[in-house]
């Protein structure tokens, strides 16, 4: 497997322990009953719970942008050192990004979050 796969699978591991993270912070703040409801009427999550819920639904669309890049670069044997430190920017820029956010640091979030999208614009444009 390619070092470009192995950045993909390992961003959708960082997207599910993402997703566990963001359980476990909202049972702790709400409790598993109204979790595990229908979730009608049940306002936002505040505070980390919050932060890490709409880190976790950003973390899977960049995983819907991410992958398809990386698949159609492995179909066109277009990897390449460029896209393999593009695969690792982003990597790096998604986990900043998920920590950054939890902990509720806008202006760095928001730079990390342009660092990963480049990375994945270029993924593309290399895949052209």
């Amino acid at each position: 497997m390619s070092s470009e796969l192995s950045i993909l699978a390992l961003y959708g591991l960082v997207v599910i322990v993402t997703i566990l993270i963001q359980v476990l912070a909202a049972a702790g703040q709400v409790g598993l009953v109204p979790l595990a409801g229908n979730r009608e009427g049940m306002d936002q999550l505040p505070g980390m719970a919050g932060r890490l819920d709409r880190a976790q639904h950003n973390s899977v669309i960049a995983l819907a942008l991410f992958a398809p890049a990386v698949l159609i670069l492995q179909a066109k044997g277009g990897f390449s050192a460029s896209t393999l430190l593009a695969a690792q920017v982003f990597l790096l820029a998604r986990i900043a990004y998920v920590v950054v956010y939890a902990a509720g640091v806008p202006w760095v979030r928001t730079l990390v979050w342009v660092v990963a999208f480049l990375a994945t614009l270029y993924l593309y444009i290399a895949a052209m």
